[in-house]
């Protein structure tokens, strides 16, 4: 991992948590259309964070009637960010300092399977969202995280990029497109990478920034 032009990120779970106002808003949906279902709670968000919206609505609402997961499917996503942009979210220690350190010497991007909209609704959360160059996400492509990370560097011309995340998910996109990828530990999921070459953990976002910065200096 030398010579970085980029640190490409992930959001849910590598930069910030804002399972609890995703579950206020999910709550809503069931509430408005008297959908029988248990309470939602953070927790519910954060089991299934990584994959894309609607997988993530199928996975926690299962059973429920197929008239029921399309209503929760097509109104969450704009009730989360109706929600988050109301309650926000709790960045990670560290992340606004972090990312202002990396920022100095490398582009910054975002590659997340949220909804239209919601990467939009954490930059204005954010003091140093100008830092940011480019993003990406499933609820505008409809794509999966390996081909929106592919397309994103393509598009920004990146040719040295690490790919940061906190899921196995993130981590076979990396792989997939070639690139060195970070597993920020402290998120929500969980990787399998014990022999890769261009792999690493950080179990904080300052280890993280220290890792990539380490890797400019060789």
């Amino acid at each position: 991992m030398t010579g970085h032009d980029a640190v490409i990120f992930d959001l849910d779970g590598t930069l910030w948590d804002s399972s609890a106002a995703c579950a206020v808003g999910w709550q809503n949906v069931l509430d408005r259309h008297a959908i029988p279902f248990r309470a939602i709670t953070a927790a519910d968000v954060r089991a299934v964070a990584g994959r894309p919206h609607e997988a993530c609505i199928r996975e926690t609402f299962l059973g429920l009637a197929e008239e029921h997961l399309r209503v929760l499917s097509v109104e969450t996503p704009e009730e989360d960010n109706r929600m988050v942009a109301a309650l926000g979210g709790e960045l990670y220690p560290y992340v606004e300092e972090g990312l202002e350190r990396l920022g100095r010497r490398l582009g910054l991007y975002i590659v997340s399977n949220c909804q239209a909209g919601y990467v939009e609704t954490f930059l204005r959360w954010i003091r140093c969202a100008a830092l940011f160059r480019d993003f990406e996400c499933w609820g505008n492509t409809g794509q999966s995280k390996t081909e929106n990370l592919r397309s994103l560097i393509e598009r920004n011309a990146l040719t040295r990029p690490i790919f940061v995340g906190d899921t196995e998910g993130d981590r076979v996109a990396a792989e997939a497109c070639g690139v060195p990828f970070i597993h920020a530990a402290y998120g929500f999921g969980r990787c399998e990478y014990p022999t890769h070459p261009t792999h690493r953990r950080a179990a904080t976002f300052r280890e993280l920034v220290d890792l990539v910065e380490q890797a400019q200096s060789h």
